[in-house]
């Protein structure tokens, strides 16, 4: 496959760090940032969940040292980041020098966090696939991408790369980054027909919280092949994509409610009790709910834990 990376974390260091009186809220160091999210244009949106750019710009001076636990969402992500600056990310909070893992990448689907350096902001645009549509960007299979970040440059013809880097390069508008960025993804559809059925009818499926069993049954198909083909276009098996979209509903009512009693919420998500809630979130999220509710970040699916 290439230039990619896999890191590890050490999650008792990370829940110490995090719970420190001395760790400071990352908003402070990004308030400046404008950053536009929106749906793409119609064509894109059977593939594409959401588009998004930012112009990167941060208070006058970079707080070195800010790291971000990223959580995982089970979708897979690109992003384009316009400066000298690659993404840094690190095998857990007591690795020092971390590991530039590239500017253009592609973010496979994950059920793990990551952390990554959040210093020094750079003008970056980038999309969320929806799951089983890694075709609008590359003949390359989900599963290959999982877990890790990929070079785009190990994915797409150097010629089309170099393009859309260039003309994103050419304008600071964050809203002219997005339709140029709509093009490129766009130039692929003549070549992407749809999701795989089968895919298809398991994540129409999953949204109404139906099981794996159940779905196996309907397609007709053994559970071996199933669970195969669904790996290869999500990235995720099964039960692990089911397990990662619970967390993310846990997370959106953690959002939403001030104060949520974490019986109840385990108890409406289908959790056999909060002590399973718990084991599954700190096994997703390196932490407990109590702690995430705790931080409260501002971003759902980014937590920060402060300055080293």
């Amino acid at each position: 496959m290439g230039k990619s990376e896999r890191p590890a974390i050490n999650q008792a260091g990370f829940l110490s760090h995090l719970c420190s009186p001395e760790r400071k809220p990352l908003q402070v160091q990004r308030q400046l940032t404008m950053k536009l999210s929106r749906a793409p244009r119609p064509s894109l949106r059977p593939f594409v969940d959401v588009i998004w750019a930012s112009d990167g710009e941060t208070s006058p001076v970079p707080q070195i040292g800010w790291k971000e636990l990223v959580l995982p969402t089970g979708a897979t992500h690109i992003v384009f980041r316009l400066g000298d600056t690659p993404l840094r990310i690190y095998r857990d909070r007591d690795d020092i020098l971390g590991q530039n893992v590239g500017t253009s990448l592609i973010g496979g689907a994950r059920a793990t966090p990551y952390i990554k350096d959040v210093s020094i902001s750079a003008p970056s645009v980038g999309a969320v696939l929806r799951p089983g549509a890694i075709d609008v960007l590359a003949d390359v299979s989900a599963i290959e991408l999982a877990g890790r970040h990929t070079q785009l440059e190990n994915l797409l013809p150097h010629s089309r790369l170099s393009s859309i880097i260039d003309q994103l390069r050419e304008t600071s508008q964050i809203c002219a980054r997005l339709r140029i960025f709509e093009d490129f993804l766009s130039s692929r559809l003549p070549q992407v027909h749809a999701i795989h059925p089968l895919v298809a009818h398991a994540l129409e499926r999953f949204d109404a919280r139906a099981c794996v069993w159940d779905i196996v049954t309907e397609t007709g198909f053994s559970q071996r092949h199933f669970t195969r083909t669904f790996t290869q276009w999500v990235g995720l098996a099964p039960k692990t994509y089911c397990r990662v979209r619970r967390f993310g509903r846990v997370l959106k009512q953690m959002d939403a409610i001030l104060a949520p009693n974490l019986a109840d919420l385990a108890a409406a998500e289908g959790y056999a009790d909060q002590a399973h809630m718990t084991r599954e979130f700190r096994a997703l999220a390196g932490l407990t709910p109590a702690q995430y509710v705790t931080v409260s970040p501002a971003h759902r699916y980014h937590v920060p834990f402060g300055r080293l």
